[in-house]
Parts: C-alpha cells; sequence; structure tokens
C-alpha cells in the first residue's frame, strides 16, 4: 500500500514531468554540473598521463610545481616544469591529452588577436616548424586576444556560475525560510523571551557577524584559493561559525535571566520587525546595492557570493511567511499544540515542510537571476577577480573587438541557455505543487 508521502512523490514527478521544456531543462543542468564537475578532466594543458623514463605521472591531477625524474643510467636528475606552456614540443614514451588541450588562462601566442573557429590556425611542432594547427590542437570556437581558447573558457565558465547560482541561493533560502517561519508563525504577540536572551541573541548575531563575517572571511580568502570546493567550505564555514554565536549568546542569556529586571517577560514583535525589515531592502534598487558593495570590498568570488545571497532572501521570507499565516491556523497544528509539543518541533517538523512548496520555486527563479547578476558583475569587470574566467568576463573581451563575433555568441548563448533552463525548471515545479492541476 502506498503511502501519502510515495503517493505525492508519484503526482508531483508525473505532473513536472508534463512540462516538456522543464524536463529537458533538467537534463540540460545535469549536463552543465557535470561539465563543471569534470571541467579539469575535458579541458586542460596539461597532460591527463605521462609515460617518461619508464614512470608514470598525472601532470593534470597533482599541486606539485614540477617533476624531479631521476635517469637510471646515469644517475642525473631531469626537471620538467609543469607550468610550462610548451608541453607540445616534449616528446614523451605515452601520453593522454585532455579532449580540449587547452586551459582557459593560458594563452596560444600563435593564434592570438582573435582568430575565428573558421579561419587558418597555426601550430608550432617540436622541430620549430609553424604548420596547419592538427585537429586534436584546433581551437573549435576561436580565441581571444591573448589567444585564449575560448571553448575552455566557456567549460570553466560553468563552474564559476553553477557555483554562485547555487551556493547564494543556499544562503538566501537558509536566511529567506528562517525569517519567513517566524515571522509568519509567532506574528507579533506569540514569541515571549525573557529580556535576557532577547538582548543577547542581538549580541550574538553581531557577533557572528563581525568575527565569522568580516575577520574570518578575511583569514580564509588568504588560506585557501580560489577553488570552488573551498569557496564552498568557506561559506560553509562562515554560516555555521554565525549559528555558533547565536546559540552560545542564547545559552549565555538564559543564564543572566535569572537577575530581577532580565528575567521579566516580553513579546517581541517578530513578525513586524522582520516584515519592515524586507519592505527596506525591497525598496532599495538591489543592482546598484550589489554593485556598490561588490565595487567597495576585495575583489573575491566569495564576497561575490555572499553580496547576492545576503541581498536575494526577501522574495523567499515573504513567500514563506505568506503560507505560514495560512498553516498555523491548520487542525494539525493546533492538535499538535495541544499534545503540549514545542513550539520549535511544531515549526520545524510539521509547519515548514508545509509552507516551503513556494519557496522551492522561488529559490529555482532565484539561481537564474543570480547567475544573470554575476554574468553582469563580471562583464562590468566589478567584483570577481580578473584571473578568474567566467561567462561575463568573456564578453567583457569582445567590447571594442565587434569583429570577434564568437567571442559574444557564444557566452551570449551559454547564458540565455542557462538562465532560461533555470526559469522554465522554476515553472515546472510551480505547475507541479499547483493543486488546481491535480486530476
Amino acid at each position: 500500500m502506498k503511502t501519502d508521502r510515495s503517493s505525492f512523490t508519484h503526482y508531483f514527478w508525473r505532473q513536472f514531468k508534463q512540462n516538456k521544456g522543464a524536463y529537458a531543462s533538467l537534463y540540460f543542468l545535469a549536463f552543465l554540473m557535470l561539465i563543471a564537475i569534470l571541467a579539469p578532466v575535458i579541458a586542460n594543458d596539461r597532460p591527463l598521463l605521462i609515460k617518461y623514463q619508464k614512470s608514470f605521472f598525472f601532470p593534470a591531477f597533482t599541486f606539485r610545481h614540477s617533476y624531479q625524474i631521476k635517469n637510471s643510467q646515469n644517475d642525473s636528475t631531469e626537471t620538467i616544469d609543469l607550468n610550462n606552456n610548451s608541453w607540445n614540443q616534449f616528446y614523451f614514451e605515452t601520453v593522454i591529452w585532455a579532449p580540449i588541450r587547452y586551459s582557459p588562462w593560458k594563452s596560444d601566442f600563435m593564434n592570438a588577436n582573435f582568430t575565428g573557429p573558421f579561419e587558418k590556425q597555426k601550430f608550432l611542432n617540436p622541430s620549430g616548424l609553424i604548420l596547419p594547427i592538427p585537429l586534436s590542437c584546433r581551437h573549435w570556437l576561436g580565441t581571444g586576444q591573448r589567444g585564449n581558447d575560448l571553448l575552455a573558457g566557456l567549460i570553466y565558465g560553468t563552474r564559476v556560475s553553477i557555483t554562485v547560482g547555487f551556493i547564494s541561493m543556499g544562503i538566501a533560502a537558509f536566511i529567506g525560510l528562517i525569517l519567513g517561519s517566524l515571522a509568519g508563525f509567532f506574528g507579533d504577540r506569540t514569541f515571549i523571551s525573557t529580556r535576557g536572551e532577547f538582548w543577547m541573541v542581538i549580541l550574538g548575531i553581531c557577533a557572528g557577524w563581525f568575527y565569522g563575517i568580516q575577520i574570518w572571511k578575511g583569514i580564509l580568502s588568504k588560506t585557501f584559493s580560489n577553488s570552488f570546493v573551498t569557496i564552498l567550505f568557506e561559506a560553509i564555514f562562515i554560516l555555521s561559525d554565525l549559528i555558533v554565536f547565536i546559540g552560545l549568546f542564547t545559552y549565555i542569556g538564559k543564564w543572566i535571566s535569572k537577575l530581577p529586571f532580565l528575567k521579566n517577560k516580553i513579546y517581541i514583535p517578530v513578525d513586524s520587525i522582520i516584515s519592515r525589515l524586507i519592505e527596506i531592502l525591497v525598496s532599495l534598487p538591489v543592482f546598484m546595492l550589489i554593485l556598490s558593495l561588490t565595487a567597495i570590498l576585495k575583489p573575491s568570488i566569495l564576497n561575490v557570493i555572499l553580496i547576492i545571497g545576503f541581498t536575494s532572501w526577501t522574495v523567499i521570507a515573504r513567500l514563506t511567511r505568506a503560507e505560514m499565516l495560512r498553516v498555523r491556523n491548520q487542525e494539525y497544528i493546533q492538535s499538535a499544540r495541544a499534545l503540549g509539543y514545542s513550539q520549535l518541533r511544531i515549526l520545524l517538523r510539521h509547519a515548514l515542510p508545509n509552507a516551503i512548496s513556494p519557496a522551492i520555486v522561488t529559490i529555482s527563479f532565484g539561481i537564474a537571476n543570480a547567475i544573470l547578476l554575476e554574468s553582469s558583475l563580471s562583464f562590468l569587470g566589478v567584483g570577481v577577480p580578473h584571473d578568474l574566467v567566467t561567462w561575463g568576463s568573456l564578453l567583457n573581451d569582445a567590447r571594442g573587438n565587434y569583429h570577434a563575433w564568437w567571442m559574444v555568441i557564444f557566452p551570449g548563448l551559454m547564458i540565455f541557455s542557462t538562465v532560461t533552463g533555470f526559469n522554465l525548471i522554476g515553472e515546472g515545479l510551480r505547475d507541479a505543487f499547483d493543486p488546481k492541476l491535480k486530476k
């Protein structure tokens, strides 16, 4: 016998598949994520595997800068510089290359100054002769001004866009769901706290912001590189630090609430406070606010993620609040209160799961908006480091060089197709959650 949960899952998936555009976009998103994960294997100027002096090496998967290879015949040591731009000039016993033999930050000076995908391309062989480029080394989508391969740039730009979209909206969803749930569930006359707990929570938020987001962000940005695994770790670490500070100060607030003045009970107008905060942020021009903050702060992809995340939660909070206002008066919530469940348990286990559907749809649209914001900032040259290749930075390279049509068409198509795909997925989720369409 099927449970209600499995029945809903079956209905949801069947309803989602009826939207052909959303269903196809889901496969397109999976393809983009696969490209983002396998980017170093798909496009790399270093060989994936080489056999040299009867030993096997994996230059594309090492963090070392050089190999020290000992010659067994004369006991001499040969040094191979892994940052060498001329891997094609080496002779190896066995070599396996990536399908695209270029990294986006490496320059091919033989094909610099915007070489088109259909133009003649040159190749310098190990003997020093300039020949027509072989198919295995061809720049299939053309090159930029420095000879950087456009296709490799699009592949690595996918990592940036997917990372910014998912992590920034993860932060926005975390903030929006919490604040929207608190505002809708407790209202203005339900959330009761002591003065000590209330003021200690405020101090915990301030301390978590200062130590977690200001000091630790600076330390982590100097300690770790710009790889996207470390960026994800940094974002999780900063949010965890903020939560720990709030929890610690809340615990301290319970102890100091035993003092005569601080133990008095007060009603906290949670709904009014959060609603006024949302109205303030909504009244501001979001793009101009993001543009100003990224221009002031140090160029960093982590800063861009945090800024987009902390300015994109308002829509999620408003929708969650509206749903929570409806859910909190349902019979099953009243039954849970009658059974003596705590307010936190009712909120997290019964109310929020039944009020999260509109937020999930909004998150999908928000990911598309975050990708568009990051591409806009990269195009303007603000916020994102100059050595980081993104779709927006590739478009920026085409400014003033209108004859290089491939530098405009292909990055533009990637941005358009990705944003459209997420929007179609959002429409599919909205249709799947809509009870009016249930037959």
